[in-house]
């Protein structure tokens, strides 16, 4: 399994919005120059965060955007799935057909194991991510491999 830029990005961006958002809403080229994303690919993801009513927009002078909820209500797992991006580790995407049509003899395995990452990325919030470290540092690692 790897979790693309896709999903890291998306999370290192709500990060950033929520340890922003006392400043008011916050614009996208904002994000793009403290955490080094592209201002294009921020577009592109934000439109599918707002969609799923995890961000809200504000057009004109002081425009920008904020959490459409509250930071402790909003999971890394929803932030993830907002984007489009799976967790999922199995190479049959659960269809159970990696080996031959048929499930491998450690499908249960990788099963499991799928389980465990969804469960703990839904337990984290993004609120808890801002409660758990010194984010003076606003400059965020995106140098996570899964």
């Amino acid at each position: 399994m790897k979790l693309t830029t896709k999903g890291r990005y998306s999370v290192m961006a709500m990060l950033d919005l929520a340890l922003n958002e006392s400043r008011g809403p916050i614009t996208l080229s904002e994000i793009s120059g403290r955490q080094d994303i592209s201002l294009s690919y921020l577009e592109q993801l934000f439109s599918k965060l707002r969609k799923q009513g995890l961000v809200k927009s504000s057009r004109g002078p002081g425009g920008g955007y904020e959490l459409a909820q509250e930071a402790g209500d909003i999971s890394i797992s929803k932030i993830i799935l907002a984007v489009d991006e799976s967790v999922d580790i199995r190479r049959c995407k659960g269809d159970g057909n990696c080996h031959g049509g048929h499930g491998c003899i450690t499908h249960d395995l990788w099963t499991d194991l799928s389980g465990q990452i969804n469960n703990f990325l839904e337990s984290i919030s993004i609120g808890e991510l801002m409660k758990r470290r010194d984010m003076s540092d606003t400059k965020l690692c995106n140098n996570i491999q899964l």
